[in-house]
């Protein structure tokens, strides 16, 4: 995404489709994920299929991910059959993406997803929920599995908790 035109990298570019507010949605991400970037806004033209002079596609970054956000009009939506996962350094980064993705229209799920104003999926991982899911004891994986599917935020120490009980 450096802007000089060149499409050849590596790596992988996820494209998210819009209904005319893909900029509004990368100026979203941007204010929600500090460690992002704005790249390249191409435009239509006369020969459509948007209104010429509109935005089709606007490059965004956010924590390394490469983003095209597509105004490609209302036939496709979005659904939790993808989605994406932040993992979190503690409570308190988890508790922030938690809030600043249900917040203004978002919508908290179950087991640390939740889906924003714009309808795409997010899972909220603090850290050791995974540790703690995959532990190799089976029955430990199994207490802490069973009560992250009790919560919508997930909380590590309440995991933890349940974990130990066996």
């Amino acid at each position: 995404m450096s802007g000089n035109g060149n499409d050849s990298g590596s790596g992988f570019t996820t494209c998210l489709w819009f209904d005319g507010n893909a900029e509004a949605a990368a100026d979203y991400y941007l204010s929600v994920f500090k460690d992002g970037r704005l790249g390249r806004i191409g435009r239509y033209t006369e020969a459509g299929p948007g209104r010429a002079d509109s935005v089709m596609v606007v490059e965004f970054e956010i924590n390394g991910q490469k983003f095209i956000g597509l105004n490609g009009g209302p036939q496709f939506t979005f659904s939790e059959a993808i989605s994406f996962q932040i993992h979190c350094a503690d409570e308190a980064e988890a508790d922030y993406y938690w809030s600043a993705l249900t917040s203004d229209g978002g919508e908290e799920g179950v087991c640390g997803w939740v889906k924003d104003k714009f309808g795409v999926s997010w899972q909220v991982i603090p850290a050791g929920a995974i540790d703690l899911i995959s532990d190799p004891d089976p029955g430990r994986a199994s207490r802490a599995t069973a009560a992250m599917m009790q919560m919508k935020k997930l909380d590590v120490a309440q995991m933890r908790r349940a974990a130990d009980a066996g």
